[in-house]
């Protein structure tokens, strides 16, 4: 199949909801799913997040006038969507260092390389960050986005998501960079 391009999806999606939404799902689905995973980190939630983006989306396609570019539309319903998942989870959170947690027996996630020992620790420093710095750094480094898509995602400005960003890279090389 060859590239899916954005105007494409969504040509098809208002001729065709049902072809246009597999064209969506064939060339969206992973990328909101790791998006998404690098925000509320469990495989389950981000599987949750996925589903209720995609169908937003399907919902409110009609309501998407191109005044912004179609994956920057879906980008900040997968973002609303995974900080919706963080605001009700926020209760719930458990320190992995507080030995009364009960942490140290909790299966390893099959989805993540733990033998991997600098990707963990990597994951660790982005998962230190300020919401607002997870989101530009995940954003521009792993979805390679530009700083003005990743304003019009978060509802920032360029010049914030671009001090975020950096902000961001500094403290994740500190931490990198620790003995710890």
């Amino acid at each position: 199949m060859a590239a899916l391009n954005d105007a494409d999806i969504v040509s098809a999606l208002k001729k065709d909801a049902e072809s246009g939404f597999r064209l969506l799902m064939a060339k969206y689905k992973e990328a909101v799913y790791w998006h998404i995973r690098r925000l509320v980190v469990s495989h389950d939630d981000a599987q949750d997040a996925v589903q209720e983006t995609f169908v937003r989306i399907f919902r409110s396609f009609r309501q998407f006038k191109g005044d912004c570019p179609f994956c920057v539309w879906i980008y900040r319903i997968a973002t609303n969507e995974a900080l919706r998942i963080l605001e009700r989870r926020k209760d719930e959170r458990l320190s992995l260092d507080d030995p009364e947690a009960g942490t140290s027996s909790l299966m390893a996630d099959e989805y993540v390389d733990y033998s991997d020992l600098e990707a963990v620790k990597l994951q660790k420093a982005i998962l230190s960050l300020p919401t607002k710095q997870q989101l530009a750094f995940n954003l521009r480094y792993y979805d390679e986005l530009g700083y003005d898509e990743i304003a019009a995602i978060t509802n920032s400005t360029a010049a914030n998501v671009k001090s975020n960003y950096h902000i961001a890279k500094e403290k994740i090389i500190k931490y990198m960079n620790s003995t710890d």
